[in-house]
């Protein structure tokens, strides 16, 4: 493994050099500067040295990287890590990727530039895998909801097939047949798990989806508005929609407003998540309750045993999602 001499001796600086570029702590020129990070990458010398001081030397700071902390969802998680920082004296370092890979990345390197004591991610990125941390192998980590799933980390996770299966069987209770689907991202296990739960409920009550029932969405406003326009220019339409996410919903509720439509009364609709703003849409939307504050409060204990004991078993903590009726759902 390289040592900071080995740096310095590729560099042709001296190792008080490299410690300056490493930590900012004194001007070294660009030309200098770019000679000290070449030599780094080329022997993967910074980011295991940077991983390393996280074990030796604690900060009682953590880092989040989230895609965007804008979105209700994700702003109602983060609070909840923000209140388990406050109660237990840690700070928060939060970055925003907006979906970006290069930001994501250069997010990091300044998280590890600050020797944040570990990081909780909860990012979107459908292309990004366990490889996007190699170069970081000593870093705790913890997945909270909505990441790679094949990245070796803790995992705090919805149980998104059970509560897409309670949307739909909510739907089929109030004595809807004819239901669609509006998904998320395919391809992303939130999205996923959610449309298998809504698929295994249709099938437990032996009731058929056109495909042309169930559209993709992308878990944003426009998304949900796109696909309710598109539903709605269906020859035979769906009498309810159970919507993957509350962004969504609040997008095809829009749809169904231009459209002169009125729900719960020509159609039922059933989003997820439950963020604050369900409460305040007309009509209140029924979801299903991510319990986000929980979630966020326990990727922090979970962070910080990881940190305390590095070498135990990965754990995937599961939560229970539940149903909150309010008026966007009605029997027929």
């Amino acid at each position: 493994m390289a040592t900071i001499k080995d740096v310095a001796k590729q560099a042709k600086v001296s190792t008080s050099t490299v410690s300056h570029v490493l930590n900012k702590t004194r001007f070294v020129s660009p030309e200098v500067t770019l000679r000290v990070e070449q030599a780094m990458k080329a022997l993967q010398y910074a980011p295991s040295a940077l991983a390393r001081s996280l074990k030796v030397k604690e900060t009682r700071t953590l880092g989040m990287l989230v895609t965007s902390s804008a979105n209700p969802f994700f702003a109602e998680v983060v609070q909840g890590v923000e209140q388990r920082c406050f109660e237990l004296g840690y700070s928060l370092a939060l970055c925003n990727t907006q979906g970006d890979k290069k930001r994501l990345t250069s997010n990091i390197e300044m998280l590890l530039q600050k020797r944040v004591d570990g990081i909780i991610l909860m990012c979107t990125q459908l292309e990004l895998g366990a490889h996007i941390f190699e170069r970081y192998p000593n870093v705790p980590l913890v997945l909270a909801d909505w990441g790679p799933q094949d990245m070796l980390a803790d995992v705090i996770q919805d149980g998104g097939q059970l509560g897409g299966q309670l949307a739909t069987e909510h739907l089929i209770a109030l004595g809807h047949r004819h239901i669609g689907c509006i998904t998320g991202p395919l391809g992303r296990r939130a999205a996923d798990e959610r449309l298998a739960g809504f698929k295994t409920a249709m099938a437990n009550a032996n009731l058929t989806v056109p495909d042309e029932w169930v559209c993709e969405g992308d878990f944003e406003l426009a998304g949900g508005n796109i696909a309710m326009s598109r539903l709605l220019t269906l020859p035979q339409r769906p009498s309810a929609v159970f919507i993957a996410n509350d962004m969504m919903a609040a997008g095809a509720l829009r749809a169904l407003a231009d459209a002169n439509m009125t729900v719960p009364e020509q159609m039922s609709i059933v989003g997820y998540d439950n963020i604050e703003l369900a409460h305040y849409l007309v009509p209140a939307l029924t979801s299903i309750e991510q319990p986000k504050a929980v979630m966020g409060a326990l990727a922090v204990d979970t962070l910080l045993a990881r940190i305390k004991q590095p070498d135990s078993p990965r754990q995937v903590l599961t939560l229970k999602p539940e149903l909150v009726i309010r008026h966007s759902s009605q029997g027929i």
